[in-house]
């Protein structure tokens, strides 16, 4: 089973620590009452526990929900910490973070809106 998430409409980090002992019905619960949110939507959401070593996935394909977890040997992810917080990632943003970086990149070249000449 292999899927292409590229073209998911939405990628969702819900902040801060999550209890990594959570299944897919602890964790839709979760998104949809604590964080008011469709779990069935064109949507991944991303949860981090204490360690930040691992990471789950949760996604709704059409007919049931996938769940990836993945447990990392060398390092650990640079997961945002406010408790709170949901954040809408782009693409980008998925790809630092799951390769170790920060979610912000203030070196990085930022996208512009248009400007007035």
């Amino acid at each position: 089973m292999k899927h292409d998430y590229t073209s998911v409409k939405n990628i969702y980090i819900i902040c801060g620590k999550t209890d990594m002992r959570k299944g897919i019905d602890g964790l839709a619960t979760l998104i949809q009452d604590s964080h008011e949110l469709d779990p069935y939507g064109d949507s991944i959401f991303l949860f981090s526990g204490c360690s930040k070593d691992r990471y789950k996935c949760l996604y709704f394909d059409g007919d049931g929900f996938a769940m990836l977890y993945k447990r990392l040997d060398n390092g650990k992810l640079q997961w945002p910490k406010d408790e709170e917080e949901v954040r809408n990632l782009s693409q980008q943003e998925l790809r630092w973070l799951l390769e170790g970086l920060s979610i912000q990149q203030p070196k990085a070249i930022q996208s512009s809106s248009k400007g007035v000449f």
